[in-house]
């Protein structure tokens, strides 16, 4: 196996810098800030899967999906919905069980708390979200901080949403394509007996993952469905019985995202495999949707009244993550999108106008030294750990982990994760596996089905550093040099692959193994996730690892030179490789790249800054700027004096040199029919996933004449 594109020269660079850094050495972790009034989606470039979102006064505040991970329901605040920070776990550990603790052979996999509904009222916050088979739970605080109260209704509501009425009612929907509505008690003790009934009846769209709001005097219900693909429908109503109508208010939204890896071997309901046999996966068509268009979402309005939308996307082997989409009313219907392309999103636009001036930051510090008296919060065990079987302080600035008995990784108690970012990171911790006794196993892992290791294993007084990958029952064992050892592995997560390495001195590492491939998969719900591990494979209590340090680093989530600002530039189509060039009639058209015409000044601009994202586009032939007449339709990209609105457009990163420029004019992309030799228009509505619909460009630096 191979990487689909050779190591990016990130990885390189990487190589030859990070071998001995310390975590406040390493590149800057994603921030969808921009620093320039703008952001970028994603909104966070890690796991926040069936997120909702409220405003109370000035904060915003942001719960989502755990599943089997704690402390879980992790609840965030922000003053401007791009940039968040952590605030609490609404849940700090799991109810008594089991399947909760990876006890007796049982697990949660695919049965955590998911699909949470945040709401304030009356001065306290409430999270409501199920646990499967286990209840509606219900978590209540003054304080987004905590301490929250725990209390569980004997009622499973499939993908609820609540509603506190104007009249003091509480009111719950949920199921799937058939809405149902069912009355909470006022104290939120149990459901009102007599109360549920269907208010939209099954084929008019709807889908789960309901919110639910009173805007105006009418009810509407914001759901997600997958079927046949992601979207997002909406419902209002007058009147909680109806009549309600229903539309798409989202969809065909990639962004330029492709579907993922898929594995086909494990679903929600199916045992995890005992070999790779039970492994199969497939890499979907270059433009199946599947579920990966915006969905699972719904609406906030800020102090000044504008409105927001917020929704999750499946982001490949990243998991499921939350993307901030401008919302336009139109005809009583709130639209993701902007005038003139509505049910599209930009992945590049303005901040929401709020008072509060807010630096960029990402919500977690994801390097750890284990020096502090706690983990950081980024941090989530893989079900409930054993409490006296790690610890921060038996060994000072180590995590220290005891090895309990476990059938393999997947079962190893006391497992603490992180969840991979993307588009792609490297990580690295140091472990002193001194303390290991016969049959312990412990290392860094990629938590997955199927998952990957690369660990210290002691067969008697023998120690050997293994490489493991489950999808092949591969594994690849060298001579431990010493008990001291840095473990790195590095994901390339647009190809959902990473590769194991390893290092005696921190400086000079050696690959192990073949590249693994990640694969989204719907037995957890949930993406890849960094993990560092312990457990005895025969049978009994072992000794200790210690770990000592965890560094990340993220080497594209410095955006700063991403934009060519000032540059002159030349400019190609991915759709079929043409170079732009100013036409003798006075409109952009493309040629073909060996051409004359594309090695002349014609084929070459001049990118200017015009604040806040936008961009003008000089010819450096001296016929003019990009401008935008008409409605944007092909041949009306023509070179003309600048104007203010016409000649500018938000430039929409997407890294590694490809972008999109959205006009402010038509709120479209600029683009052409590849391989018509049609003039470029600005009517595009966005990118296929293959970004080969010719939306997508690639900027170079242009040859100096």
């Amino acid at each position: 196996m191979v990487f689909a594109r050779p190591f990016h020269l990130a990885w390189l660079l990487l190589s030859l810098l990070a071998g001995g850094a310390s975590a406040s050495a390493a590149p800057a972790t994603w921030s969808a800030d921009n620093g320039n009034g703008t952001y970028t989606n994603p909104i966070f470039y890690d796991e926040f899967s069936d997120p909702d979102l409220i405003r109370v006064g000035d904060w915003f505040y942001m719960t989502g999906t755990t599943m089997h991970a704690v402390p879980g329901l992790p609840v965030l605040r922000s003053r401007d919905l791009v940039n968040w920070e952590f605030v609490s776990y609404a849940m700090p550990s799991f109810p008594e069980g089991p399947e909760y603790r990876l006890e007796d052979g049982k697990d949660m996999y695919g049965q955590g708390i998911w699909a949470p509904v945040l709401r304030h009222h009356a001065g306290r916050f409430h999270i409501f979200a199920n646990i499967n088979e286990r209840g509606l739970h219900v978590f209540t605080a003054e304080d987004a901080a905590g301490p929250w109260t725990h209390t569980v209704i004997d009622r499973n509501l499939h993908d609820l949403s609540v509603l506190f009425d104007d009249d003091g009612r509480v009111w719950a929907v949920f199921n799937y394509n058939e809405v149902r509505l069912v009355e909470l008690e006022p104290d939120l003790s149990g459901v009102v007996e007599g109360s549920e009934r269907v208010i939209i009846p099954a084929g008019n769209g709807m889908g789960e993952g309901h919110h639910f709001y009173r805007i105006d005097g009418r009810y509407y219900i914001i759901s997600a469905n997958y079927a046949p693909v992601g979207r997002m429908q909406a419902a209002r109503a007058e009147r909680l019985d109806g009549p309600w109508e229903t539309v798409a208010i989202s969809a065909s939204e990639t962004m330029g995202f492709q579907r993922g890896w898929w594995e086909n071997g494990v679903g929600q309901r199916s045992p995890i495999p005992t070999d790779a046999s039970g492994f199969s996966a497939h890499k979907p068509g270059d433009n199946e949707l599947g579920a990966v268009p915006l969905h699972q979402g719904g609406i906030v309005r800020t102090a000044g009244g504008e409105w927001w939308g917020f929704s999750m996307m499946d982001l490949k082997s990243i998991g499921r993550t939350t993307f901030l989409s401008p919302v336009t009313w139109h005809e009583g219907w709130p639209y993701f999108g902007l005038p003139g392309n509505l049910g599209r999103s930009p992945r590049t636009w303005r901040k929401p106008q709020v008072d509060a001036q807010v630096q960029p930051h990402a919500p977690y510090v994801r390097s750890d030294d284990f020096a502090a008296p706690a983990l950081q919060p980024v941090w989530q065990w893989n079900h409930e750990p054993e409490e006296g079987r790690w610890s921060l302080r038996q060994r000072p600035g180590h995590l220290r982990l005891h090895a309990l008995p476990a059938a393999g990784f997947l079962h190893a108690r006391n497992t603490l994760t992180q969840r991979v970012v993307g588009p792609e990171a490297t990580a690295t911790v140091v472990l002193d596996a001194g303390g290991l006794r016969p049959g312990d196993v412990a290392g860094l892992g990629l938590l997955n089905m199927p998952a990957a290791w690369l660990a210290v294993v002691q067969s008697g007084e023998t120690r050997a550093l293994r490489w493991y990958s489950q999808a092949g029952e591969d594994h690849v064992d060298v001579p431990l040099p010493a008990s001291r050892i840095h473990l790195r592995v590095r994901g390339d997560h647009d190809q959902d692959l990473a590769r194991f390495a390893w290092s005696a001195d921190g400086r000079t590492f050696q690959d192990i193994g073949e590249p693994v491939r990640l694969p989204y998969q719907l037995k957890t719900f949930q993406g890849t996730r960094y993990a560092l591990f312990a457990f005895n494979q025969e049978g009994r209590e072992g000794g200790h690892a210690d770990f000592d340090g965890f560094d990340l680093v993220e080497p594209l989530a410095d955006r700063s030179r991403n934009v060519p600002y000032g540059q002159s530039v030349t400019v190609s189509n991915l759709g079929d490789g043409s170079v732009a060039a100013v036409h003798a009639l006075g409109v952009l058209h493309p040629v073909q790249a060996d051409s004359e015409p594309a090695r002349t000044a014609a084929a070459r601009f001049r990118v200017h800054d015009r604040g806040a994202g936008q961009v003008a586009l000089e010819a450096l032939d001296g016929s003019g700027f990009l401008t935008v007449v008409g409605i944007g339709l092909s041949a009306d990209v023509r070179l003309l004096p600048e104007h203010p609105v016409d000649s500018r457009f938000m430039w929409q990163d997407l890294l590694r040199g490809e972008f999109m420029l959205l006009s402010m004019k038509t709120h479209r992309y600029l683009g052409i029919l590849p391989g018509s030799g049609e003039p470029y228009g600005a009517d595009r509505p966005g990118p296929r996933p293959d970004r080969k619909d010719g939306t997508v460009m690639r900027w170079s630096a242009a040859a100096p004449d």
